[in-house]
């Protein structure tokens, strides 16, 4: 009590302490401090001051505070620390408490003393960005409400033409993962008819309306928010499940998509129950295609499944049979004119596998359009899908381009195409559409979201992030991630550089971006190789790991390697370097090894020797069973695509062995799906002609077999004209 009666104290707080001495409830004293506080002591210090204290940063504070408490039992007063001068100088703290080096600032501190920093994630350069911004929200949210609108229409008229009609009058694509999202979260709370209905629709618009990343991108959203839907829907987590299952069942959506979202899914959410439901439950039951075809009673309805397999049997026998009349009836009989320019894709591709039926196949487009049985706006969006996947089937048909030009060409002069109003064949020069200070904003962020990436390992934060700072998933933009994200990889170690691969993966990127990408990171290897030194084995390996991983096609590597002939550059030596590494035997394991990771395309570490177990496995099973959509599933799950061939060469051998012809139509069956490409069928002969020797010793005939093989595959396509075999003739 002596303490606080020294000179430390005024006259007028002496007063106030006896006052509240004399008082036995402790809560008075606070209620007289707080009100004396109020009207004659200075500003306290501010809390988040250093010296204050109550603050975090104080080592006293927390002591103090205990002490110091109303209900504590403290022998000295909170007031005994409050010292003033006794000077003419003003005693107030210096900055109102908020000063001095190394603190915090005020509490309340808006706009004294704020600094804009660019360095902040939410820092926006200037007042246009924030228009912008406050536009594409309102865009947004205009195509939320109609979205909404055109879902409840669709479900009271089940007109799949008229929802088609006005979901392109919107003129905004880029929000289509919104329709994909609202439709299936709104019929996923109705009867079976509106979950049919709702397959139903977007098989029907995916790729001709809606794009396949948009469709992509909406199940992702419906996945993440699995959470939510479960509060209003309490069977959200299985009916989404066969949703999922149904689209891949329905060809829009890959089945890769599972294992892609899982990888960066918590573990606690709900959206993993969902992918393990749809794996598990539905995608690995027997005959699980026809049983999720049927879940919703859509056995009376087409799916697009059961419409693909028409039109390719009417084609073939009419390219069999040359009867018009009788393919142009089938045609009606199908009775989906907005799905006609998948007959008009498919007519055309026919057309370039096989020369001799290119004729017969024509003159059935030229009678179905002069007719009307087929309008003009599908057979430009036939042809248009032709062109978008000409790269892909460069694999398959090496000269698919010229025979593509040359058709054209010819249905343009008969007068039933307008070519004027087709996509571009050859591929066009870049066009800078964003401006440089944009670009320089967004490697800023590019950078910083690279840098979070690395520390967490959270690629759907990153996928975020690209949406917020692209939304309109400009190419540009996206070739400078690419080039962002594998240039800080290569100055780390291996585990960021298997993130890198992991995320450029995952992100589905078009394969274009993707590659544009690539090509700034050679022109800038000059530069980067002073900084990296072993940027040509880096780059080389990033390069062959996109390849393996299926981001790039090897189409595209042959592109970006015309993009740099000088054979003094680092960019051809990198691109040399990739191919060699491609070429390797047993190429496919070791580049998905090559940073001591599993790699996206790789199932929990499998060796080599697990595979060909896996592949012997199955096709024993077939062997014993003869379902060969089972089958196919079973090497889709492998995702081990450069791997493929070794189930071509092992079919073979047991075709040869056993005489078993149900092996020659399980490879038709995976080469018409395109599950095994040209290059892997051949790929696969070619270890049988390596191993026919040995095999011969087991069977005598198998030369013969063999070269009889070889000369079937090629009638089939599946193999070039040129392939040829030494010691087989």
């Amino acid at each position: 009590m002596e303490d606080y009666k020294d000179k430390y104290m005024s006259n007028v707080h002496q007063a106030q302490y006896r006052t509240a001495s004399e008082s036995v409830d402790p809560s008075s004293m606070s209620s007289l401090i707080s009100t004396s506080s109020q009207e004659s002591l200075p500003p306290p210090r501010s809390p988040r001051s250093p010296k204050s204290p109550k603050s975090p940063r104080s080592p006293k504070g927390g002591q103090q505070g205990k002490q110091n408490g109303s209900g504590g039992s403290g022998q000295r007063s909170p007031l005994k620390n409050q010292k003033y001068s006794h000077g003419s100088k003003d005693g107030h703290p210096k900055k109102g408490g908020c000063g001095g080096k190394g603190t915090w600032g005020g509490l309340l501190d808006m706009e004294n003393g704020w600094a804009e920093d660019p360095n902040d994630p939410n820092y926006i350069s200037d007042k246009d960005d924030v228009e912008s911004i406050n536009r594409r929200r309102s865009e947004f949210e205009k195509f939320k409400k109609k979205a909404t609108v055109i879902v409840e229409e669709y479900f009271a008229n089940d007109d799949v033409m008229s929802t088609a009609h006005e979901l392109g009058e919107l003129g905004v694509p880029g929000y289509h993962f919104y329709f994909v999202k609202k439709l299936v979260s709104i019929a996923m709370d109705r009867r079976d008819k509106e979950k049919e209905m709702a397959a139903i629709l977007l098989s029907s618009l995916y790729g001709d309306i809606i794009d396949p990343q948009q469709v992509y991108k909406g199940y992702q959203k419906l996945v993440e928010s699995t959470d939510d839907l479960t509060v209003d829907i309490p069977s959200a987590v299985d009916v989404l499940a066969l949703f999922i299952a149904r689209a891949v069942v329905d060809d829009i959506l890959p089945p890769s998509f599972l294992t892609k979202t899982m990888a960066y899914l918590s573990k606690d959410s709900k959206g993993v129950d969902v992918i393990r439901r749809a794996e598990k439950c539905y995608l690995s039951a027997p005959l699980h295609a026809e049983t999720i075809e049927r879940c919703w009673g859509g056995s009376k309805n087409k799916t697009v499944e059961d419409l693909k397999f028409k039109i390719n049997d009417l084609l073939t026998e009419y390219a069999v049979s040359g009867d018009v009349k009788e393919a142009s009836r089938s045609i009606k009989d199908l009775n989906v004119p907005h799905f006609h320019h998948e007959i008009v894709k498919r007519a055309a591709i026919m057309a370039m596998e096989k020369r001799q039926a290119e004729s017969l196949l024509l003159d059935l487009l030229k009678t179905c359009a002069d007719e009307g049985l087929i309008n003009s706006s599908q057979m430009t969006k036939g042809f248009d899908r032709i062109i978008d996947s000409v790269d892909d089937l460069s694999l398959d048909i090496p000269n698919a381009k010229a025979l593509l030009q040359l058709l054209i060409s010819k249905a343009a002069s008969e007068g039933w195409l307008c070519a004027s109003s087709l996509k571009s064949i050859s591929p066009q020069p870049r066009k800078p559409v964003v401006d440089d200070d944009k670009v320089k904003a967004f490697k800023k962020k590019a950078e910083s979201i690279v840098h979070e990436y690395f520390l967490s390992g959270d690629i759907s934060e990153v996928s975020c992030c690209l949406e917020f700072e692209n939304t309109a998933n400009l190419p540009e933009l996206n070739a400078t991630f690419v080039k962002k994200l594998i240039t800080l990889a290569m100055d780390r170690r291996n585990r960021e550089k298997e993130m890198a691969s992991v995320l450029l993966s995952s992100l589905c990127f078009p394969s274009d971006d993707v590659a544009g990408g690539f090509v700034m990171l050679l022109e800038s290897a000059e530069d980067t190789a002073l900084d990296i030194p072993v940027i040509v084995e880096d780059l080389a390996m990033f390069l062959a790991r996109a390849e393996v991983d299926e981001v790039l096609t090897p189409h595209e590597l042959e592109e970006i390697s015309s993009c740099f002939p000088s054979r003094d550059s680092i960019g051809n030596k990198v691109i040399q370097m990739a191919m060699s590494l491609l070429k390797a035997r047993l190429s496919g394991e070791r580049i998905l090894r090559c940073w001591g990771g599993g790699g996206s395309s790789s199932k929990n570490g499998w060796t080599i020797e697990d595979v060909k177990d896996k592949i012997g496995k199955l096709l024993e099973e077939f062997e014993a069973g003869g379902d060969a959509r089972e089958a196919c599933r079973c090497i889709k799950e492998l995702s081990m695509p450069f791997f493929h061939h070794e189930v071509v060469k092992k079919s073979l051998v047991i075709l040869m062995e056993n005489k078993d012809v149900r092996f020659w139509s399980l490879l038709r069956r995976c080469f018409d799906m395109q599950l095994i490409t040209m290059s892997q069928m051949a790929k696969g002969f070619a270890r049988v002609a390596e191993s026919i020797d040995d095999l011969a010793l087991d069977v005598p005939d198998a030369k013969k077999q063999f070269k009889s093989c070889v000369e079937r595959a090629k009638g089939e396509g599946w193999l070039d004209g040129s392939f040829g075999v030494n010691g087989l003739s």
